[in-house]
């Protein structure tokens, strides 16, 4: 006698549905923990919904050079854009080309948006110039003019003169500056403000052409009338300055001002930028590191200043024909360099955000600054909840007057999906800068569509397999097969139409994309590890498996065929002896 077969369990298995739901549980449990813990209980909200600066940034060619606004140049000045922006922490910060020579930035309203728009303001390119000369940042009309008790020129400064294109000037005995120089180091010199002007050496180059007087004659000038409090005349001074010219400059705080020589080593030839805060000696510093090129240039200008007396041992990182820094040099340095002294850890990653992104392949004038405010976004906010809560409302009445009881597994796996999809956008803010603008808001309204989409296909396969003929316990496991592949079908389509909408667009487009591309995501986390489960335990109770009026599994309502048990016949023998 044969041995009987083993029943097999039916297709989709029952399993355990206890631990698919406390699993979902669990997750729901350590991301509302996580997104407190996180201090994050809302999502962050773009500039349409909480306001920001939106700046319009024209670029700008050197004469003869206008083939230099390029695609590659403008792709690369914004992705510099973004890395200064980011740098600082500014969250949804957008970036990105209108036309060919217009890159617009939005910057949303926050702790950093001010210093944001002043970095992303600076947008010419950073060079590395030698200090001739430093005095403090108000005029000097008169040799002993004085201010406030402050330290002041002696005498009006003598600007350098020029030989074969080499700068040659040396600082009086009694020029001193602020700061500490440290022998290996590069230091940070806070705030120049020198007791007296340099004045040339007896032996300087007499023999200049009268053009180089004229010249020097010129910066002299222009560096006695330069007054770094007004913003009009620090722009002025920066204005059509070039890499090869000795130029006038402030210093960002306005109180120093400086005479400058030819740029010896472009921003371009830095590689690398960090702060980072010295344990031995409790300070933060800067550390860079140069290219091969760079790093030849920075020696060459190192050994030329360790052996001049301050302020001519200053070299300037200037950016836009402002001086972010002035650090004194003692030694020859090569390859990398620390940059260290007074500063705080705030002024510290901004001058190493400045080194690491300050080298633009344009420069840009800033076209207009418009004011967002979020009044408007609110209110296009109410305007999309509103039709969002009628589509949902909608949806629930079509659920109830359809699936009756039915109806109650979709709210509440639609409350799960709501939920995970609350919680993993208030934490995706902080890690990875995520911010819910209008768009984003649409996709999590057209997601709503697509996750009632699924209860809906597994619903229906339910009961087809109740037409059949079947009880409810063994339909719910029949169907599940067929539901699953055409659920996952359905939400490949969804997630792959939102993945290749995030690639190939740009700005608050890709906001609907992310959101729509999460939401399906979750729609199948919420159907395998809810929706199906909670299937389960109700097929068990006998409101469902009764076939209740109200529970939408009535077999007398949905037309069901006899039991298919019932349909099977046995044929009477026909031969007497085997009767």
């Amino acid at each position: 006698m044969a041995a009987p077969k083993k029943r097999r369990a039916p297709a989709g298995g029952q399993g355990r549905p206890g631990r698919s739901l406390a699993l979902i549980l669990i997750a729901m449990v350590a991301l509302t923990g996580g997104m407190f813990l996180a201090d994050q209980p809302t999502p962050r909200l773009g500039i349409d919904l909480a306001g920001g600066t939106s700046i319009t940034l024209e670029a700008k060619s050197e004469p003869g050079q206008e083939s230099a606004i390029n695609k590659t140049n403008m792709d690369t000045a914004v992705q510099i854009m973004e890395r200064r922006v980011n740098g600082l922490g500014v969250s949804e910060a957008e970036v990105q080309t209108q036309g060919k020579s217009n890159i617009i930035v939005n910057i949303p309203k926050g702790t950093n948006s001010a210093q944001a728009r002043e970095q992303v303001g600076t947008t010419a390119k950073l060079y590395f110039r030698p200090v001739l000369t430093v005095a403090q940042g108000t005029p000097t009309p008169e040799p002993s003019a004085s201010s406030s008790g402050k330290p002041t020129p002696s005498g009006s400064p003598s600007a350098p003169t020029a030989d074969k294109g080499k700068t040659s000037a040396t600082p009086n005995a009694s020029a001193t500056t602020q700061g500490r120089a440290v022998t290996g180091a590069l230091k940070a010199d806070s705030t120049p403000t020198p007791k007296a002007s340099t004045t040339p050496k007896a032996d300087a180059t007499p023999s200049a052409s009268a053009a180089d007087e004229a010249a020097a004659a010129k910066l002299q000038k222009q560096f006695a009338a330069l007054d770094c409090s007004s913003k009009a005349s620090r722009a002025e001074a920066a204005r059509g300055a070039k890499p090869t010219d000795m130029v006038v400059a402030c210093n960002s705080e306005g109180d120093a001002k400086y005479v400058l020589g030819p740029s010896e080593v472009s921003g371009t030839e830095v590689d690398n930028a960090k702060a980072g805060f010295d344990q031995q000696r409790g300070m933060w510093i800067v550390n860079m590191e140069f290219t091969k090129k760079g790093s030849k240039q920075f020696q060459t200008i190192t050994k030329k200043l360790s052996a001049q007396q301050p302020p001519q041992n200053q070299f300037a990182i200037a950016l836009d024909g402002e001086v972010v820094s002035a650090p004194s040099v003692r030694t020859t340095l090569s390859g990398s360099a620390e940059i260290s002294g007074s500063f705080t850890q705030q002024s510290a990653e901004d001058l190493a955000n400045v080194l690491s992104y300050g080298a633009l392949p344009l420069s840009f004038k800033e076209q207009s600054v418009t004011t967002v405010t979020a009044a408007l976004g609110g209110e296009q906010l109410k305007a999309g909840l509103i039709a969002g809560a009628i589509g949902l409302a909608l949806v629930v009445i079509y659920l109830v007057a359809y699936y009756r009881g039915l109806a109650v597994i979709a709210l509440l796996s639609l409350l799960v999906s709501g939920i995970l999809t609350y919680t993993l956008m208030s934490l995706l803010g902080p890690a990875i800068g995520f911010a819910l603008n209008l768009p984003a808001v649409c996709g999590a309204i057209v997601a709503i569509g697509i996750t009632a989409d699924s209860f809906i296909v597994y619903f229906e396969r339910v009961r087809d397999e109740i037409r059949e003929g079947r009880t409810l316990r063994p339909a719910v496991e029949r169907a599940w097969p067929r539901a699953r592949r055409t659920i996952l079908v359905s939400d490949f389509v969804s997630f792959l139409a939102a993945a290749v909408l995030f690639v190939v667009t740009v700005g608050k487009v890709q906001g609907f994309a992310f959101t729509l591309g999460l939401t399906t995501l979750l729609d199948v986390v919420v159907v395998f590890l809810f929706t199906k489960p909670v299937m389960t335990l109700m097929a068990r109770t006998k409101f469902f498996a009764s076939g209740h009026p109200w529970s939408g599994l009535d077999p007398k309502r949905l037309g069901a065929k006899p039991p298919l048990r019932r349909s099977r016949r046995v044929n009477a023998p026909t031969d007497p002896k085997e009767a």
